[in-house]
């Protein structure tokens, strides 16, 4: 850890440095840390480790870089990091770390988790970061949420809830509302991502794998396609219809 945090120590020098890391700011790097969190995820996605270990790499420089421009105003160093999120693990982990602690299963160690973060807070809401991508804001929203008692009791009224909004946007459709048609395509899709947070799914991995799934079947279709009618650059909709079946088929030990 000392190596590298004399790495970027050297590359922020002012006078040795190297002149992209010199000018960067928290603003300037914040999109290269969400690309490497992004990173980490397609890495695990792939179950590639050699790839994981060297994006996880990536993503703590990405850490180290924040908390050596914070060093440099003054604010705090890496140092103050680690032990912030040292002390909070401690804190949020009574069940582990307290000496009476008492034995929790994984999901009370969740509502509890959630109530710890709620505490002195005017909102549980409060805290929930504004340019998350709203899918994970969406489950976040209604996880804080339900620390207050505001959840459904099981998964049956999840689904009464995703049949009343399908048809609520049905409805929009048939009146031609295009500012209703959006509101009620994204309750629907908010029910679709409390669903998930009732099934112990995180709807980005699953919406990452159905892109990938499809990515896989259509360019089968897309080249068979091509070889049944090499002339053409559009084709019959019960054609390709035809094809995705077979895609289906013959891929399907390979998706996922």
């Amino acid at each position: 850890m000392k190596k590298l945090l004399d790495v970027m120590r050297q590359l922020r020098d002012p006078e040795t440095g190297c002149p992209w890391d010199i000018k960067q700011t928290f603003s300037t790097i914040a999109p290269y840390t969400i690309e490497e969190a992004y990173e980490v995820a397609d890495a695990i996605d792939n179950n590639d480790m050699h790839d994981l270990r060297s994006e996880l790499g990536d993503l703590l420089f990405q850490v180290v870089f924040h908390a050596q421009l914070a060093d440099e105003g003054g604010h705090f160093n890496f140092a103050d990091v680690a032990e912030a999120v040292a002390d909070k693990m401690i804190n949020r982990h009574p069940h582990v770390f307290s000496p009476n602690a008492k034995k929790l299963t994984a999901e009370q160690q969740t509502q509890a988790w959630e109530a710890a973060k709620s505490k002195d807070k005017d909102s549980v809401l409060d805290g929930i970061a504004g340019n998350l991508p709203e899918l994970l804001k969406a489950v976040k929203l209604t996880r804080y949420a339900a620390v207050t008692g505001f959840d459904w009791p099981d998964i049956n009224p999840v689904f009464e809830k995703l049949n009343e909004e399908t048809n609520e946007l049905q409805e929009a459709i048939e009146l031609g509302d295009e500012g209703h048609i959006e509101e009620e395509l994204g309750d629907l899709l908010f029910v679709c991502a409390n669903l998930a947070r009732h099934l112990n799914v995180d709807p980005s991995a699953a919406l990452r794998k159905a892109n990938k799934k499809f990515e896989k079947r259509f360019r089968w279709v897309e080249q068979r396609a091509k070889q049944t009618e090499p002339q053409k650059k559009t084709f019959d909709l019960k054609v390709l219809d035809e094809l995705w079946n077979q895609a289906k088929g013959e891929l399907k030990n390979h998706d996922g």
